[in-house]
């Protein structure tokens, strides 16, 4: 046992105990898509004298913070994102009314000396006005605005002719509700103002106080969102021009403990710099999240094991020593989540459990070549063969990952929501999955050959002998690119076939990128679609769209709907199902929706550039323009297949394109980069014989990489529910005609680039962007064991 091999040993120990250490004290934390609760996305909008920039959106958070804080939801979280928007999550809250009615309370909160009853009634606001509409003050028809002050209707619906602000509620330092049992007062609301803003305050009600008991006069109003909250009357109590000092004002009346509550909220809280707007609302029942974990985690199990039964039929004991390490990336990209304090949500578990059936790919990569050592020089050591497998296969593990860790890149940076935690989870599985092939399973491998009973027995290890898949290919060797023609003509065609499923039956777009509302529902009795579609059309819901979702679960989708109007539609629908319960809930603005669609088409464009450009510093620009090629040929026919199939297109889709587009190029860098290096060893061979030959060497990779993702996919299709079924559905198809691409499209395509390329083919041993001299490329051949002594 070399000194490299205890090292590794010793190194994948101590990270597996460290792994397992942190998996057995530490939770997850979990996303609100899989505990269950409410997620509100807001917009801070400008108004005519403050701008929504990073300064005041941060104090609009803080003001936010006190009224979320006041509602006693358990452990709130409220972030920036960007540059105007506040992220609110909600855990265990399902229906979100009252907050996002207080949320949405957004315009500057003032007090005002009450001028007396006003000469003509305010305007009403239409009925049903949608609480996501723009909120500006400047806009409200429920009120009448002169220079000078305003006309409202008080509590009680009587006009009042109001003076202009003389307080704004950046001056209330705390209100409180409290409870007089012994004075026999009930519920009320004590007031504190902060320094300067108590002598307004006292100045205020001095004022008041000079007019008698009864008169309107004597009365301050507390103005809300153009809305009087509360206009108490001065205490007769309190002279004129002395007024009420901060830490003895009370409001009193016949106040319910909610509505004392919620007074006292409104005041603290009710001063936000600039208006907020809500633009996206999901809600997730708790049933639907631990549905999708217990799910998740059988199809991990299974596609696991499945894939672990795979490799060890086709590697025997290597690939049964993989198997471990599968194991131990599995214990190692959990524990890395969870002290990384990473927020699982739903398709961040769906990339955990994807990257447990790619993290095979490694090791693959190096089995198949010592496979190849071991035909080409029959009397090698195993430790050898494995060896140089090792140095020979990094360039394209390497590649291959790197092109991955790029997907998972945009997925982080120009995804939304969710979508962001499947661009970590997937990210962490690459590094956790190269750790575990690169050092735990070649420690257990160079172990293992390091004895005499697996070094003799070559039937044993698993690659002392050619597989049959490559024995059968070396038989037959089959001119595959005789013709490349004829194979780009075949991809065309099929590319033509997905664009006449987009013309013919478009795209879906989910309710993310169109904007509206998409509201699943558990009924206690079936309801069937038609029933439910006469129900919500005879109470005023005739635009819905019903359809069925889950196990005889109702989904509906609806333009502009706000919480009111959904919770008319539940009771609607519980009239025919009895016991209604919202399982799932999405709400889009329309200004968003457009948004998350261009951003799309960003997300995919820069996807297309990014993987140009590293393919064009790896390899050669034609290899690189044919991967590219093969790339959007796969994402054209993923996207052709789910129009025929009429599935939805949204943000979990396109994660799970973006996945398609780094196993698309993934599949080609491992082709190409044998291609590159047969030709630097053949350099007058003709590019279709070395291409033949390139692919017939991977195809064993190609094959056995692919099932092992194809398990754990398949297990996610059949077990995952709607949640998940759609994703796995895309990565299978992608998968599939990525594989295709990569040896059909991609590799007939460089042949023809190259025919008319005027670049010399590549020089023997030499990568890209390195030179070597002759002595180092003898170097770089020698067998890692040799020591280069000669006798």
């Amino acid at each position: 046992m070399t000194r490299a091999t205890v090292v590794r040993a010793v190194l994948a120990v101590a990270v597996l105990l460290v792994s397992v250490y942190i998996s057995l004290t530490m939770s997850p934390r979990l996303g609100l898509d899989l505990q269950g609760g409410t997620r509100i996305v807001l917009q801070a909008r400008d108004t005519a004298t403050v701008e929504a920039d990073r300064e005041t959106t941060d104090r609009t958070l803080e003001v936010l913070r006190q009224r979320i804080d006041s509602l006693g939801v358990s452990e709130p979280t409220l972030t920036r994102s960007g540059e105007d928007r506040i992220i609110v999550e909600l855990p265990d809250v399902q229906d979100p009314r009252q907050a996002a009615e207080v949320i949405g309370r957004t315009a500057q909160l003032t007090f005002h000396a009450v001028e007396g009853p006003a000469a003509e009634e305010p305007e009403e606001k239409p009925s049903g006005s949608d609480p996501t509409a723009d909120p500006s003050p400047t806009a409200d028809p429920g009120s009448t605005t002169d220079p000078d002050g305003l006309t409202l209707s008080d509590e009680q619906g009587r006009a009042l002719a109001l003076g202009p602000a003389r307080l704004s509620g950046a001056g209330v330092e705390d209100a409180t509700a409290g409870f007089d049992a012994q004075g026999g007062a009930g519920w009320s609301v004590s007031l504190e103002f902060r320094k300067d803003a108590g002598q307004d305050w006292k100045r205020l009600t001095g004022e008041a106080a000079c007019h008698p008991a009864g008169d309107d006069r004597r009365r301050v109003a507390i103005v809300l969102d153009e809305k009087v909250i509360s206009s108490p009357q001065v205490d007769p109590s309190v002279g004129c021009k002395v007024g009420l000092p901060s830490g003895a004002t009370q409001i009193t009346g016949s106040f319910s403990a909610d509505e004392a509550r919620d007074l006292a909220l409104l005041i603290k809280g009710g001063a936000l710099p600039v208006p907020v707007e809500i633009v996206e609302q999901r809600t997730v029942g708790p049933t639907l999240g631990a549905a999708a974990i217990d799910a998740s985690a059988r199809a991990a199990l299974i596609g696991a094991a499945a894939t672990a039964l795979f490799i060890t039929i086709v590697y025997r004991l290597f690939g049964a020593l993989a198997a471990v390490a599968l194991g131990a990336y599995g214990v190692i990209s959990y524990a890395a989540l969870v002290a990384l304090g990473v927020t699982l949500t739903l398709p961040g578990l769906a990339g955990f459990v994807l990257a447990i059936g790619m993290a095979v790919d490694a090791n693959v990569l190096v089995f198949e070549r010592a496979r190849e050592e071991c035909a080409e020089r029959p009397k090698r050591t195993l430790r050898s063969a494995l060896t140089t497998g090792f140095t020979k296969a990094w360039s394209a593990v390497a590649d291959s990952n790197a092109t991955t860790l790029i997907a998972a890149g945009l997925l982080f940076f120009l995804g939304s929501g969710p979508v962001k935690g499947f661009g970590v989870t997937l990210a962490i599985g690459v590094i956790a999955s190269m750790f575990s092939a690169l050092v735990i399973a070649r420690a257990l491998t160079e172990i293992a050959a390091s004895t005499r009973f697996v070094s003799d027995y070559r039937n044993v290890n698993g690659i002392g002998r050619p597989g049959a898949v490559r024995t059968w290919l070396v038989r037959k060797d089959p001119q595959l690119f005789r013709k490349p023609v004829r194979w780009l003509v075949v991809s065309v065609a099929l590319v033509a076939v997905a664009v006449a499923g987009i013309v013919v039956r478009g795209i879906d777009l989910g309710v993310e990128f169109t904007g509206g509302r998409l509201v699943e529902y558990s009924t206690s009795r079936p309801v069937d679609v038609e029933t439910a579609r006469d129900t919500l059309a005879a109470a005023g819901f005739g635009d819905a769209e019903v359809t069925t979702a889950g196990d005889g679960d109702l989904s509906v989708r609806t333009g502009k709907l706000d919480n009111d109007g959904e919770h008319a539609l539940r009771t609607a629908l519980a009239e025919e199902g009895g016991e209604t319960t919202k399982v799932r809930d999405e709400l889009i603005g329309p200004s968003l929706g457009d948004e998350l669609r261009r951003n799309a088409l960003i997300a995919l464009g820069v996807a297309v550039a990014v993987q140009l450009a590293y393919l064009a510093v790896r390899f050669r620009w034609t290899f690189a323009v044919a991967s590219i090629g093969g790339m959007v040929h796969d994402v054209i026919l993923v996207v052709g297949a789910f129009a025929w199939l009429g599935r939805p297109v949204d943000g979990i889709f396109l994660a799970a394109l973006l996945t398609v587009i780094g196993y698309s190029v993934n599949d080609s860098v491992v082709v190409f980069d044998r291609v590159r290096e047969l030709w630097g060893a053949n350099r007058r061979t003709p590019l279709d014989t070395i291409a033949r030959r390139a692919v017939l060497q991977t195809v064993p990779r190609t094959v056995n990489t692919g099932m092992g993702a194809l398990f754990i996919l398949a297990a996610l299709a059949v077990l995952g529910g709607d949640s998940l079924a759609d994703f796995a559905l895309a990565l299978l198809i992608g998968i599939i005609v990525g594989t295709w691409s990569s040896v059909f499209t991609a590799v007939p395509g460089a042949i023809l680039l190259e025919r008319n390329a005027k670049t010399p083919p590549p020089t023997p041993g030499k990568r890209k962007g390195k030179s070597s001299s002759g002595g180092r490329q003898a170097a770089s051949r020698r067998d890692p064991l040799d020591n280069g002594a000669r006798v």
